[in-house]
């Protein structure tokens, strides 16, 4: 199998950089693509400009804007981008936040104090994989 072709990407959202760096670094070890980034204005931009994502993760509190936001801007009706999986990764969601989120329409919610990023990468990869089937 090509492994250009069959690589998913994942676009990271995270504002703690020592996090970021070891989701990022986790993510391409497990195969993955990625773009990591700590505000959602530049995965907004990253979006606009690379058309070929699979999934995002995604933290709650961000500098500018929360997570939520971008949540709205993908699962809008009629974007483009409604159709990709979001995995909200965070400690700080309350629990009527994380509801407002499913609402939204994320796909999964991990607490991160409560899973390792190995954990939480396995269940992702189990996600991406039923989907795709």
């Amino acid at each position: 199998m090509d492994t250009q072709t069959s690589k998913k990407t994942i676009l990271i959202v995270e504002d703690e950089l020592p996090l970021l760096h070891a989701v990022d670094d986790k993510l391409k070890k497990s195969g993955y693509d990625t773009f990591p980034a700590s505000r959602v204005d530049e995965d907004i931009e990253y979006l606009k400009t690379n058309p070929h994502i699979d999934a995002v993760w995604l933290d709650h509190y961000l500098p500018g804007k929360t997570g939520d936001e971008l949540v709205v801007y993908m699962k809008q009706d009629g974007s483009t981008y409604n159709h990709i999986p979001i995995f909200l990764v965070s400690n700080t969601a309350t629990a009527d936040k994380v509801y407002s989120y499913m609402h939204l329409g994320i796909d999964r919610y991990f607490v991160k104090a409560d899973r390792r990023l190995d954990e939480i990468i396995a269940d992702v990869t189990k996600f991406l994989e039923t989907a795709q089937s």
